[in-house]
């Protein structure tokens, strides 16, 4: 494409400076509708630059993450979801996420970053050119981290974080079995769940075996041929990321006082998704000696600056075992539904407005 004309943004920063001129136009991946196929709805296309509002950051995307949470966008499921992204289609016509760029522009009230300042974390329509962000939702890359690794990290470094430290209180010595452990949250929890001392049991497709026993897993459980209960029972802590095995299984293999951690909500009705486990485990809780709870990620800050950190110990790893194009992101998200995806994806995107 010819380079659009510029023009300059429309708040500033860096101090009351006044952010450098952008460009009119940018390519991005627009959706004009949900669609089970996400290759189907999602196609390139020109849409103008966003401008930051008071508290966020421009950033010019270099790389965005492939996540369970874009594909909800996309599909419009479960169906409840779109009390809050649109009814009949979304009210963000550009899909994304996670990414990782350089700050074009600041909104009015942002102090902590400058214009070419290196940043990941996560925002709106990353699969673009350019996308925003909460500045709250946002830190400095560091250098041990290239763009492709640090746009893998936010929203399911973040979840397995949480997951293992605050809703399952992993400890060291604790037996621990993750379902769902080649994927993208899986991935990480796995090694959070390790390098906090924990032996993990991963419960994986057997192609993944030797893949998630990198991670730090002692064992592996193959869905395929076996159910999780093959290894007899007592984990202290269940993380189940896949799947929609009923509330009595999962107990069935959690120690009398274990903990259950229930992660999203995957392969239920199209109302609710796998939700209703959720909703049966806290009311369940109160009246049993063990803790069946479920929990959605969060992005902040402080949780964004402790996964890098525990990048740069080596304690965690980036697992991106594919890339796509930009013009390929239906793809990218048609293949992680269906399982083609080990650990991450990521989206690289090339110069803004080409």
């Amino acid at each position: 494409m010819n380079s659009p004309a510029h023009r300059p943004a429309a708040s500033a920063g860096n101090g009351g400076g006044v952010n450098p001129p952008l460009p009119e136009l940018m390519t991005a991946i627009v959706q004009a509708r949900y669609g089970d196929d996400p290759a189907a709805v999602l196609s390139p296309g020109q849409v103008p630059v966003p401008r930051p509002r008071p508290g966020q950051v421009l950033v010019r995307v270099e790389a965005a993450g492939v996540d369970r949470g874009v594909w909800h966008l996309t599909t419009g499921r479960p169906y409840a979801a779109r009390l809050g992204i649109g009814l009949t289609k979304p009210r963000q016509p550009v899909p994304g996420l996670d990414f990782a760029g350089t700050v074009a522009a600041v909104g009015e009230g942002v102090s902590d970053y400058a214009v070419g300042d290196p940043v990941f974390g996560s925002g709106t329509g990353a699969y673009a050119g350019y996308a925003t962000a909460p500045a709250s939702r946002v830190i400095r890359r560091p250098q041990h981290l290239s763009p492709v690794e640090a746009a893998a990290l936010p929203v399911s470094g973040c979840t397995a974080l949480q997951a293992v430290r605050d809703h399952a209180r992993v400890a060291a010595g604790n037996r621990v079995l993750i379902i769902g452990a080649s994927g993208g949250v899986g991935s990480y929890a796995v090694q959070l769940a390790a390098s906090a001392g924990a032996e993990v049991t991963a419960v994986a497709r057997g192609t993944n075996r030797e893949f998630v026993l990198g991670l730090g897993a002692k064992d592996v459980i193959d869905y395929t041929r076996e159910e999780i209960d093959a290894r007899g029972g007592g984990y202290d802590v269940v993380i189940d990321i896949a799947g929609n095995r009923p509330l009595r299984l999962l107990r069935s293999v959690l120690a009398a006082r274990g903990r259950l951690v229930i992660v999203g909500g995957e392969n239920g009705g199209p109302l609710l998704g796998g939700l209703g486990r959720q909703l049966r485990g806290s009311l369940l809780t109160p009246f049993i000696s063990q803790h069946l709870g479920g929990m959605f990620g969060r992005t902040t800050g402080r949780d964004l600056a402790a996964l890098a950190q525990a990048a740069e110990t080596g304690t965690l790893r980036p697992m991106v075992s594919m890339t796509y194009a930009l013009a390929d992101a239906g793809k990218a998200l048609a293949d992680l539904a269906d399982g083609r995806i080990r650990g991450k994806a990521v989206i690289t995107v090339g110069e803004p407005g080409s």
